[in-house]
């Protein structure tokens, strides 16, 4: 029973959702700005846990396939589609809710903000190749070495800059410092690229066979682990030192802070045995999760 609800949470892609709403609360209480209403963090919740479902939904999987996360895709297809499809009817209904509800201030919204929106909702459709292939045939997620900074980076744009740009639409007034959202942004972005890249560890095999050069496959696991996510990990740790220094933090709630990244070192170094598939989305995507509740558990300190 334990082990059926835990795939049920992790394979159904329940834990994503959360942790697309942990990550915006942290934005907002490291930022210090009011969080965003509830139908704004059920949509996040709803978007998220859609989009990592569908990625399974058309997977075929022969007899002799031992990956557990597709055979339980193959076992529950009904539920899976049913919770797809659910699942973007409820984010449809908020989206329409929430757009209607403040559709005079998106009026009013500077262009920046579109832009954003916009680089961002591209990035999420080539991600799964969704424009025609006769207007491009671009797939990100076939892309090896483009493809984890594109995750780091749409994960950092939705729980860093969306909720900023939901609260500039609910109050136009508000006041937010670039400069604290833009080291904000660095850090998350660092943290959720190395997240992907140790994510692609575990397909290193299957990857290797479908000739998809990821970065592990390209270099090797010892080359990726030191010489890729390493200094990514310290490019943001960095960042967040010059974040901690502009908030004038004190030494604890930036060791709080640091922590996340210093596992994140120790998970990494851990790739270089081979785990069960559950390890990897309740270890690595935990590191999320620390990340989101240090971020706000710091800030009691502040």
């Amino acid at each position: 029973m334990i082990d059926r609800f835990i795939k049920f949470v992790f394979f159904g892609n329940i834990f994503v959702g959360i942790l697309a709403i942990a990550l915006s609360l942290e934005t907002a209480v490291q930022l210090a700005i009011p969080f965003n209403n509830t139908a704004y963090y059920l949509l996040l919740f709803f978007a998220t846990m859609a989009y990592y479902t569908y990625a399974y939904i058309n997977v075929t999987v022969s007899r002799r396939h031992n990956n557990p996360r597709t055979q339980w895709y193959q076992q529950n297809i009904r539920f899976a589609k049913g919770n797809l499809g659910l699942s973007t009817l409820i984010g449809m209904l908020l989206a329409f809710g929430l757009v209607w509800q403040n559709r005079q201030s998106l009026n009013t919204l500077h262009w920046t903000y579109w832009l954003i929106m916009a680089v961002v909702t591209l990035a999420i459709i080539l991600y799964y190749g969704l424009l025609p292939r006769s207007f491009i045939s671009l797939n990100i997620r076939n892309s090896g070495l483009l493809k984890a900074f594109i995750i780091g980076f749409v994960w950092a744009c939705c729980v860093n800059l969306f909720p900023i740009i939901m609260l500039k639409i609910q109050h136009p007034a508000s006041l937010i410092d670039p400069f604290l959202v833009m080291w904000l942004f660095v850090k998350t972005f660092m943290f959720c690229t190395v997240n992907a890249i140790m994510f692609d560890i575990k397909d290193y095999a299957e990857d290797a066979n479908k000739q998809l050069k990821t970065f592990v496959v390209r270099f090797g696991l010892r080359n990726t682990i030191f010489q890729l996510l390493i200094p990514l990990l310290l490019i943001g740790v960095l960042s967040m030192i010059i974040f901690a220094y502009y908030r004038h933090f004190s030494f604890l709630p930036l060791l709080i802070n640091i922590l996340p990244f210093a596992l994140s070192l120790l998970v990494a170094y851990s790739m270089h045995k081979r785990h069960r598939i559950l390890y990897y989305l309740i270890v690595i995507d935990g590191l999320l999760l620390i990340k989101a509740i240090c971020g706000m558990f710091a800030m009691q300190f502040v």
